[in-house]
């Protein structure tokens, strides 16, 4: 042959087609919310000890001879190039890693959910083939919940409706799954992608404000105190991400998206629902947050 060919390694790219019949091939490496994906930074050593870097002088950075303006009658015109420096990509605000291994969409592609989506009217529905009540939420409730950091179609939608339907149809059977919740929420919150902790944080208000109704009581809203520490440090880190929009309008504020204004209504629901020992939990950990409950 003439000319050289040249062989490499095909990309593995992640199956999803939204079929049910078709299962999607993740990779079981990555770990959701994990460091795997940011960038590696060389360390400081100064900041570990007293010894300092310093960088070797280059001759190149002192001027030569015949370059300089002094003893000139008119300075000559020179035109220095300022470089902007490039704003600091702070890793705490970084997206984490988010493979689709999720248990809902394992459960959902091998048909073992007993849910389908109605296409019908304006909005999409989810039909459920078993009564809510019926459900074991041990089981259910946390497979919804761990599908919240899905994205892609129909898993997203399948887990962000599901789980408003449990918590609306059987708010009293909540209470006692509260412990098997903390680990789905917190590694949805450790991806740190906007979209996945809006969603969190929606789901995290009528969490605490779902059994109102009952007796008034906002147990679900205590029993959420002692897992303060899983939940509220990423709360802390985007809790001044405000979007400054100066004298313009907001039109997608009804959305709900601003990602600032929903971490403080989120804290506020916590304090109200939470007893007396959350506002001093709240503030142990977010020391930016001002109590709402008038004593």
């Amino acid at each position: 042959m003439s000319g050289s060919l040249k062989l490499g390694t095909q990309k593995e790219t992640i199956k999803h087609t939204g079929s049910p019949f078709d299962t999607t091939t993740a990779s079981l490496t990555k770990r959701a919310g994990g460091h795997e994906g940011l960038a590696p930074r060389a360390i400081d050593v100064a900041a570990f000890s007293h010894s300092k870097q310093v960088e070797k002088p280059s001759p190149k950075k002192f001027l030569k001879r015949g370059t300089g303006i002094g003893g000139m009658l008119a300075p000559v015109a020179t035109t220095t190039v300022v470089k902007k420096s490039k704003p600091k990509d702070f890793q705490a605000f970084s997206e984490r890693p988010n493979p689709p291994n999720t248990q809902l969409r394992r459960f959902y592609e091998r048909g073992d959910l007993p849910v389908q989506i109605d296409h019908g009217g304006v909005h999409n529905r989810i039909a459920w083939k078993v009564d809510i009540q019926k459900l074991d939420f041990h089981h259910y409730l946390p497979i919804f919940f761990d599908g919240l950091r899905e994205m892609e179609m129909p898993y997203a939608f399948l887990a962000e409706q599901g789980v408003y339907d449990m918590l609306s149809a059987g708010s009293a059977k909540v209470l006692p799954v509260i412990p098997q919740l903390i680990i789905p929420i917190k590694t949805a919150l450790n991806t740190r992608i906007k979209g996945v902790i809006v969603k969190v944080l929606k789901v995290l208000q009528a969490l605490v404000a779902c059994d109102q109704g009952t007796d008034g009581q906002a147990l679900i809203g205590q029993a959420l105190v002692p897992y303060y520490r899983q939940i509220l440090p990423i709360l802390n880190i985007f809790i001044r991400n405000n979007d400054n929009l100066g004298d313009t309008i907001d039109y997608g504020q009804q959305r709900r998206e601003n990602l600032g204004e929903l971490i403080v209504e989120t804290l506020e629901a916590f304090e109200v629902n939470g007893g007396e020992d959350a506002f001093i939990n709240i503030k142990y950990l977010v020391p930016v947050y001002q109590s709402v409950v008038v004593t």
